[in-house]
């Protein structure tokens, strides 16, 4: 089994908090910038993490 670094968990930790982020903002405010501002990081983390993974894993 692979060892995986702490950056790596802390990217599941910040695609994690994203998510929950974009979802609270996209049903429960109307503030529309900050919702894609928080689903482009959630995305770009979340792309980093399958290219690292594909990669080293």
């Amino acid at each position: 089994m692979a060892e995986y670094p702490a950056l790596w968990y802390a990217l599941w930790l910040i695609i994690a908090v994203f998510g929950v982020t974009t979802w609270y903002l996209r049903n429960f405010t109307n503030k529309v910038e900050i919702t894609k501002l928080s689903a482009y990081t959630g995305v770009i983390a979340m792309s980093t993490m399958l290219i690292w993974t594909l990669i080293d894993f």
